[in-house]
């Protein structure tokens, strides 16, 4: 993949060489063996740099991709050959922030929206799971599960008090 100008200091100088080695050591073919979770190909990935992508039939480009997304990071565990496609999907995530945020940055300096809200909400590179579940079922009279909200079908559960609101929300927009 080619290295944006912005992040091309983050690279050791001696980068070409440490990326070249981590293809010859694959033997200029795609390393990756589920890494990207396309979930196109069982075990090893077939392509190999100049031939036919499976597939698709676009010609393979052999990439060296950081697993943990550091370029600083070029211990051998962390680097791996990947053909153009596996190295896009693994990266998805990571693409997908920096665009927001490139966006953002771009809407902050036409006055339109600070920065700081989207870089908020950036995607994590690793997901964050929901916390476990209750280890026992919960017993008649407890107290319901936040998601749980009566309805007032079951038999001696009550459903939500009626409302009735006249208040109305003025949407006017005021230079």
């Amino acid at each position: 993949m080619p290295i944006r100008p912005e992040n091309k200091d983050r690279y050791p100088a001696d980068w070409p060489e440490i990326s070249l080695a981590a293809k010859e050591a694959a033997g200029w073919r795609c390393a990756c063996t589920g890494q990207c979770g396309r979930g196109t190909h069982e075990g090893r990935c077939p392509n190999r740099h100049g031939q036919a992508a499976y597939g698709t039939g676009t010609k393979v480009v052999l990439t060296t991709a950081h697993l943990n997304h550091q370029p600083e990071d070029v211990s051998a565990d962390n680097l791996v050959a990947m053909c153009q496609g596996c190295h896009l999907h693994h990266d998805r995530a990571h693409h997908l922030v920096t665009a927001a945020l490139t966006r953002a940055a771009e809407l902050a300096a036409a006055g339109q929206l600070a920065l700081e809200a989207v870089a908020d909400l950036a995607v994590p590179a690793e997901p964050v799971l929901p916390p476990a579940l209750p280890a026992a079922p919960a017993r008649v009279g407890d107290v319901p599960l936040p998601w749980f909200a009566p309805t007032g079908d079951a038999p001696g559960i009550p459903g939500p008090e009626p409302t009735t609101t006249t208040e109305h929300v003025n949407l006017e927009v005021h230079p």
